[in-house]
């Protein structure tokens, strides 16, 4: 076991495991460090050469991300000799970039820029009719497109195709000027995961499709929350934005840190899910589809309920927050009903992978196990109130609470999507976990829990 030990940085003690990388507690401490290559989930790669610092004892400038923690370290980070030579390597990086921040996707969330602010602000000494130009818009497939012109060869991308995927579909081509990011002969960048290397860029090089050119990011605002594709329950950013007068809208899902859990990455069919959560809502209450008003579908839900009191069964979403689960429950006692969760019907074996897909598509089926909810599929029903359960069954009649248009010919309560509701989710390993509340809608529908306030048995 590596003895923790004292390192110095910029005259500051800090603390570190003897033997770890240098990077890594430059990072953890919010040492102002450029780099391009290093990536926590990749490790060290050495080649763009930005993270030099000074180490006392050494005669020239070492990269940090190369560089292992030795007991007393005396490390330099910002004297001017350093600040010189990062400002030397940019040059060379920045000696073929095109000048297109302005149309650039990555503009704003964009190392480079940060970079340049911080250590370019020279003249070019290359005029913009010579430097080396190469292909635009290159479709690597996967909703994935290549610029090889902002490209600054990091290697992060072809590093995660052969390292974590293992699918080898990018690779580097070319020497010096001619070098450039491109997939192998006959194949396309098409595995499951494969627009996280949208995310791995520090430029606009790998842009995604989907995203390309529909918002600037400084107009987005940003949330926590929980990818309710599969019961792994992937930590993902929501990145949403209200423009005046009208609704607010969900541009992308992003993948965001968890080592307990997804890591650095989610699968695209994660990402791209915000589409299903925004398209063909509820929007209001409905009664044999036609709208009627909220008192008047409180008041029919009262009747029904006084119709077929003794024989009412519920049937709960698992994809449900906990604390709704658990309104639920305690409405169900207090109407003597029967509560019923099927989760066969969440189940896809074609979709789990030995990485983060998992087979149960429920991202709160752990809860209904753990509060013991029936599982079996509920029989010989007079009145069935479902809770978003993606299932129908037979009944005398039937209440749903949904989040989604149905075909069902009942009385319906429309209710607030996951990204307009907040809540705890245990994912398929225990582990539970929060989420903020994102988009604030116009006409907002309300919670299943508002909606049990408002019916007030």
């Amino acid at each position: 076991m590596s003895e923790i030990c004292e390192v110095i940085v910029d005259g500051e003690i800090h603390e570190a495991k003897e033997g770890s990388l240098l990077i890594d507690l430059l990072i953890e401490e919010g040492v102002k460090i450029p780099y391009f290559c290093y990536h926590e989930s990749l490790g060290a790669d050495g080649n763009c050469r930005m993270c030099m610092v000074g180490i006392k004892g050494e005669k020239r400038p070492q990269i940090a991300c190369d560089t292992l923690i030795k007991k007393d370290m005396e490390v330099f980070s910002n004297t001017d000799v350093i600040k010189k030579v990062r400002t030397d390597i940019l040059e060379l990086e920045l000696l073929n970039h095109p000048v297109d921040c302005p149309i650039c996707d990555q503009a704003g969330e964009c190392s480079l820029q940060d970079f340049y602010m911080d250590y370019g602000l020279h003249e070019s000494k290359v005029e913009i009719e010579d430097k080396v130009k190469n292909s635009k818009h290159v479709d690597l497939g996967s909703s994935v497109v290549l610029d090889q012109e902002r490209c600054v060869l990091c290697a992060r991308c072809t590093r995660f195709t052969t390292e974590i995927t293992h699918t080898n579909e990018l690779g580097i081509v070319g020497r010096g000027d001619s070098a450039k990011v491109t997939t192998m002969p006959g194949r396309e960048l098409s595995n499951p995961y494969a627009m996280n290397v949208v995310d791995l860029c520090p430029v606009g090089a790998l842009t995604s499709k989907d995203f390309r050119f529909s918002q600037r990011v400084w107009l987005l605002e940003t949330h926590n929350s929980i990818c309710h594709g599969c019961a792994k329950g992937c930590n993902i950013y929501i990145d949403h934005n209200k423009l005046k007068y009208k609704d607010d809208v969900i541009y992308r899902f992003r993948p965001r840190k968890n080592l307990e859990v997804n890591g650095h990455f989610i699968c695209d069919e994660g990402r791209l899910s915000y589409k299903d959560v925004q398209e063909n809502r509820q929007e209001f209450s409905t009664f044999n589809h036609i709208e009627v008003e909220q008192d008047i579908a409180i008041s029919k839900f009262k009747n029904f309920l006084e119709q077929h009191h003794k024989n009412i069964h519920i049937l709960i979403d698992a994809n449900l927050y906990t604390e709704e689960i658990e309104a639920i429950l305690e409405f169900a006692k207090s109407i003597k009903a029967e509560v019923f969760s099927p989760l066969e019907v969440y189940t896809d074996e074609g979709f789990a992978d030995d990485m983060l897909k998992c087979s149960n598509r429920a991202s709160n089926y752990k809860t209904i196990e753990n509060l013991n909810i029936s599982t079996e599929n509920p029989n010989n029903s007079e009145l069935i109130i479902n809770f978003n359960h993606p299932q129908n069954f037979e009944s005398l009649m039937q209440i749903d609470f949904c989040t989604h248009k149905s075909d069902t010919n009942s009385l319906v309560f429309a209710i607030a999507a996951f990204t307009e509701n907040e809540g705890s989710l245990t994912n398929v390993d225990g582990i539970t976990q929060q989420t903020q509340k994102a988009v604030k809608k116009n006409n907002p529908q309300p919670s299943i829990i508002e909606w049990l306030t408002r019916i007030d048995l």
